[in-house]
């Protein structure tokens, strides 16, 4: 919006050019002058601001997968946080990599082309640690990685991947398959070292070692999906029909959970007394008479009333209906 001006602006605008301070021809040149934007031909802008926000926020769920899987993979605490989603060419990336470095190409079915997986030293070398025993601790100095150890992160990798085809479910369904394995850089040109690609950086830690995973994805790789980046499409996306996709999905995954049981015979109440004097061969009486139900908990829930027996070699208990508290609860 043009700025108006006041009759007091006016006025002495009117003044300043009767007086000569002021030149109309001064007001001919500004509205002469033409604005110029600076734009780089080898660089173009491809993803929007919107689509780079949709990708930070896809990805960051991405990492919370990541965390999870992760701590409980490696029985230690790995924190996996997003710090950034850049767009830049492909020669710029390999750059700012470094070397070695275990970098994964991977194809993303149904969508073309490959992508990459960059995880520098500082987050391969406490895993490798891990996973032969070791307290996770880095190396004294950088090596290449040996054939052993590629075909272990080769299936970490994998499992990694298999994190990141979950995370897209809600824009596109992916599969996710390893084409190749490689520590050097320079011997990794899947496109154009000018083609624009979307980086995602996400930093890593375990224990008091902090590390970096780069994710690229060229432009030409999510142009067939491009259109759903956007927050809008991505929000709107979660129909009902895909809510209960994902309610079930869920419900697959909970229905795999393991859940404990306890089978409680009975209580007793005794001194302290008695307690101390406790011997080997000691009967105590519980407050259930024979042929009574015993209770069984669910993850420290009462819920069902069984029955005690033997099923092969093993004990067993048969539920015959559901305890007090259960029925009053439905």
């Amino acid at each position: 919006m043009k700025e108006v001006l006041t009759q007091a602006e006016i006025d002495l605008l009117l003044s300043a050019m009767s007086s000569g301070k002021v030149k109309a021809e001064d007001f001919k040149k500004e509205e002469s002058e033409v604005k110029v934007k600076t734009y780089d031909f080898r660089r173009p802008n491809k993803f929007s601001k919107g689509q780079l926000r949709t990708l930070f926020m896809l990805h960051d769920n991405y990492a919370r997968l990541l965390s999870n899987f992760l701590s409980a993979y490696l029985r230690t605490n790995v924190q996996i946080r997003m710090a950034s989603v850049d767009q830049l060419t492909y020669e710029d990336f390999m750059v700012s990599i470094p070397s070695p470095t275990l970098m994964t190409v991977f194809s993303m079915p149904p969508l073309k082309g490959m992508a990459v997986l960059e995880t520098n030293p500082e987050f391969i070398f406490p895993i490798i640690d891990l996973l032969f025993g070791g307290p996770g601790e880095m190396p004294e100095q950088i090596r290449e990685l040996t054939d052993i150890e590629m075909g272990v992160l080769r299936k970490l990798n994998a499992k990694l991947l298999e994190n990141l085809a979950y995370a897209w479910a809600d824009i596109v369904e992916i599969e996710t398959k390893i084409e190749s394995l490689e520590t050097n850089p320079q011997f990794n040109q899947i496109i154009s070292p000018s083609e624009t690609v979307a980086v995602v950086t996400m930093s890593t830690a375990i224990g008091n070692h902090k590390g970096l995973i780069n994710l690229c994805l060229p432009y030409l790789t999510l142009e067939t999906v491009i259109s759903k980046l956007s927050a809008h499409f991505w929000l709107a996306s979660l129909d009902s029909e895909q809510e209960g996709e994902q309610r079930s999905r869920i419900r697959r995954k909970i229905a795999d959970a393991f859940v404990e049981l306890t089978g409680v015979c009975g209580h007793a109440y005794i001194t302290v007394r008695d307690f101390l004097q406790l011997q080997e061969g000691d009967v105590i009486p519980l407050d259930r008479a024979v042929g009574q139900d015993l209770d069984l908990y669910v993850e420290d829930k009462l819920k069902y009333k069984v029955q005690p027996g033997v099923m092969g070699r093993k004990l067993a208990v048969q539920i015959t209906g559901f305890s007090n508290k259960e029925e009053e609860q439905e």
